[in-house]
């Protein structure tokens, strides 16, 4: 819980720099005085007293109790992930998709309204369009990038916007800060999945959007080892009358020892991010020139149509790069068998370059239909770009380009 963790220290570290919050934001030190942030690998908690016992349930006595509620690891990742997006609260989850559908069933009941992107990561529509629609929750998708379509979709029984931007695979991406704009006049709750642009390039909050999600499995983790997810809000309210009892109640909770491992992997995020990101520049004007790729999707290259809305919502275009061969499915799998570095895999933001063929892996369940809607065709790949050194990767393509 929040109130762990004294106002004036939370206030201090606000005032701290983005890498010394990433370093050493939320901290909790046992008596013993670790310099590293400590592992509770435990599930209960004691009391001095039945007394105590009883003031922890109450929350008049500042303790844990379960550690489905809360551990004290998990409480520092949660903390530390506040300072780095500006929110009041969070809670950390099991993955990303225990993150999105928490924050989403939390807040939905049988006869309430959704509206959504078309442009969502498969898990996340099917959430959407199967798992709500078993409870009666109905739904609505619309053309992200369009602000008409999310007026025009509002019902009276509307009551959350979800999308995510830049969207997986093809990095289209929807205006925040006039989505919000639109929710906040018709009291609708909006709730971003963030996943693709990092804490660091985005800021939803910041354009006044309720609440984020994130795999932190991605670009928090980095390096493929955990699983993870978080919601953060600028709503503390949110956060523990409507959040916090959907997670108590329903389990998917975050491993202590998962949360300890994304505690390390945040003193190097903005430094991997940069990184990333330099790589996928360079990877992305490299795609553009070659005579062999038919469209480069990268929200920062020159060709992106939607430039203007990427250079003033993201500080940089991420790591995540998705190109169309000139050529069918067979020409894009030749491709992805080619390459020597560049692995194939359906993970992203990794600390190694990982590439997938989105319409026959995260999006296969997917009619064509749907797929053609979205511009995912056969000959659509989509690059993780990872740390590796950037010319070994423009050589890794270019070889396999040419063989294919």
């Amino acid at each position: 819980m929040s109130d762990k963790f004294s106002d004036a220290k939370k206030e201090q570290e606000q005032q701290w720099a983005l890498q010394t919050r990433m370093v050493q934001g939320g901290l909790l030190r046992s008596p013993f005085g670790e310099t590293s942030e400590g592992l509770y690998l435990t599930s209960g908690y004691v009391y001095d007293n039945a007394e105590q016992a009883e003031a922890r349930f109450k929350e008049e006595d500042n303790g844990f109790t379960y550690s489905r509620y809360e551990n004290p690891t998990v409480e520092m990742f949660q903390q530390r992930m506040n300072l780095l997006e500006g929110a009041v609260d969070s809670r950390a989850t099991s993955s990303g998709m225990a993150a999105v559908h928490a924050a989403l069933l939390s807040l939905l009941s049988a006869g309430d309204h959704i509206v959504a992107a078309k442009a969502l990561f498969g898990s996340n529509l099917f959430i959407i369009q199967t798992l709500c629609a078993r409870f009666g929750i109905e739904h609505t998708l619309v053309d992200g990038a369009d602000l008409d379509q999310w007026k025009d979709a509002i019902q009276p029984n509307t009551k959350v916007f979800f999308f995510e931007t830049p969207s997986n695979p093809n990095l289209t991406l929807v205006d925040i800060a006039g989505v919000a704009a639109i929710a906040r006049e018709a009291g609708i709750k909006t709730i971003v999945d963030n996943v693709f642009a990092t804490p660091i390039l985005q800021r939803p909050l910041e354009m006044d959007i309720d609440i984020v999600v994130y795999s932190a499995t991605k670009h928090i983790d980095g390096q493929g080892r955990c699983l993870g997810g978080i919601v953060l809000s600028s709503d503390g309210k949110f956060i523990k009358e409507t959040l916090q009892p959907f997670l108590r109640n329903t389990g998917p909770t975050m491993s202590p020892f998962n949360a300890w491992v994304m505690l390390k992997s945040l003193e190097t995020l903005e430094l991997r991010v940069a990184r990333h990101t330099d790589n996928a520049e360079k990877v992305a004007q490299f795609l553009g020139a070659h005579p062999k790729i038919a469209k480069v999707l990268y929200p920062h290259h020159e060709s992106h149509p939607q430039l203007e809305l990427a250079q003033r919502q993201m500080a940089r275009g991420g790591n995540i790069v998705s190109f169309q061969i000139d050529g069918d499915k067979a020409a894009a799998f030749r491709v992805a068998n080619e390459l020597k570095i560049i692995r194939i895999s359906n993970n992203l933001g990794d600390a190694k370059s990982l590439i997938t063929h989105p319409s026959t892996t995260t999006h296969f369940r997917l009619t064509e239909e749907a797929r053609q809607e979205l511009g995912i065709t056969p000959a659509n790949l989509r690059l993780s770009v990872g740390l590796e050194d950037v010319d070994d990767l423009c050589a890794d393509l270019d070889t396999a380009l040419a063989k294919a």
